[in-house]
């Protein structure tokens, strides 16, 4: 099995790899997904959250309130630092579940861990390839405005929480370019699957020859 850590500043173009690495073949787990499945109605999870943060994180229907919360913990450290605490054990628990089971179907498996703050919560060093999409900070501010809609101050404040290009590009054994366009990028996937196709292959023909 191969475990690839995937990560990328905000609108870099990280989910456009992760659904092309998906399309591939790769299990792809994808850790935002998993942080909203923590917090889910009935969940410890939530349950946790509406302990440490109030009642007032609770949207009316039970279901966590993310705006609230993100008021509450965008600006705080400490605060952000209790909700990691609580989140984040739950959610790795959970991933590597999934990576096992992957393992256990296929052991020639290529589990692609898609954390958009690997960087940050200092998971650089716990797979066997680390694939960073890059593009400038300023390119991604413009991408949030024109793309999502959001004011420049929001945008800007969204890049400068995450760390910062050099920091993510230093740590990376893979970095793809996100500058382009989206079939720019899917074709570095492509090129990128298949020099480890390639790998996998030649390391299975080596056990082989040693048997």
């Amino acid at each position: 099995m191969l475990r690839i850590g995937l990560t990328g500043g905000i609108a870099a173009g990280k989910s456009v790899v992760a659904r092309r690495l998906a399309e591939l073949g790769a299990v792809v787990i994808d850790h935002d997904a998993l942080a909203r499945e923590v917090v889910a109605p009935g969940s410890v999870g939530l349950e946790e959250v509406a302990e440490a943060f109030g009642d007032g994180v609770l949207a009316e229907d039970g279901t966590l309130d993310r705006p609230a919360l993100g008021r509450l913990v965008f600006d705080d450290a400490a605060a952000r630092s209790r909700l990691e605490g609580i989140l984040h054990p739950e959610i790795r628990r959970i991933a590597a579940e999934r990576e096992a089971l992957a393992g256990a179907a296929d052991a020639r498996a290529v589990v692609v861990h898609d954390i958009p703050l690997l960087v940050e919560t200092g998971q650089a060093e716990h797979f066997h390839l680390l694939v960073v999409v890059h593009a400038p900070a300023e390119q991604r501010v413009a991408r949030l405005v024109d793309g999502r809609g959001m004011d420049d101050a929001a945008a800007r404040a969204r890049v400068a929480a995450q760390a910062g290009d050099e920091e993510r590009t230093a740590v990376a054994d893979v970095t793809l370019d996100g500058t382009g366009t989206e079939d720019a990028l899917r074709a570095q996937v492509d090129e990128l699957w298949a020099r480890l196709v390639r790998e996998l292959d030649e390391e299975a023909d080596a056990v082989t020859s040693r048997a």
